[in-house]
């Protein structure tokens, strides 16, 4: 996905999250060896008995160490923030701004096995608006690393918060675990919901209203 970035915003919201508690752990600033990565993959599916002298597979390692690194994890890699515009609010916009359906692509950390799902998120403006393309692209950065469900909702939240200078942000997420449906318990029909309501979305009318709206997609998409 290409998109404009934002590294000095990016490393303002790690560490406010890491204040809170809820960064993923990982060494910071630590750069992958790429050239390791595909010796370590190779090293892996010759281990399982892979002839990696087959035109279907000899390239197989290049492919993960693409996968992993620019694809899957490339949200452990704060240069990758999005840049994410806020403007005045010179509106003076006062409802709540909700986006629905926001795909969600991770990858559980445990099994790592892709959660595949949907984001609603929604927040009621203060000072700031931000562009709504912006939401998209931070769900996408928080999903592309290793995450348990409840903790991408989190980061989410309060890099929202922090962006947009005030508690009122909501967030719901519906996800589908891969660990869940191909392994271990084997249930292919069950999915997971975690929520992040924050100031005045926590009760209330405003309350009734993001999870009446957000809760009315679910399901639709299977």
């Amino acid at each position: 996905m290409s998109y404009s970035k934002d590294a000095e915003v990016g490393y303002q919201v790690r560490e406010r999250l890491i204040d809170l508690g809820v960064e993923t752990p990982f060494k910071s600033h630590h750069v992958p060896n790429r050239s390791k990565v595909n010796d370590l993959f190779t090293a892996f599916l010759e281990e399982l008995g892979l002839d990696l002298q087959d035109d279907s597979i000899m390239d197989t390692p290049r492919r993960l160490t693409k996968l992993y690194l620019d694809e899957y994890c490339s949200g452990l890699d704060y240069g990758n923030f999005p840049k994410a515009t806020v403007v005045e609010n010179k509106m003076q916009v006062d409802e709540m701004v909700l986006e629905r359906d926001i795909s969600v692509r991770s990858l559980c950390e445990h099994h790592f096995l892709p959660i595949i799902g949907n984001a609603f998120v929604a927040y009621l403006p203060n000072q700031k608006v931000l562009g709504i393309s912006k939401i998209n692209r931070i769900v996408d950065f928080f999903s592309r690393r290793p995450q348990i469900q409840e903790r991408l909702t989190l980061q989410i939240y309060h890099a929202l918060s922090y962006l947009l200078e005030t508690d009122n942000v909501a967030i719901i997420i519906q996800g589908e675990h891969m660990c869940v449906q191909t392994r271990g318990v084997e249930d292919p029909c069950s999915d997971t919901v975690t929520s992040k309501l924050g100031g005045k979305f926590k009760d209330g009318a405003l309350r009734a209203e993001f999870i009446t709206l957000a809760t009315a997609q679910f399901g639709t998409k299977k």
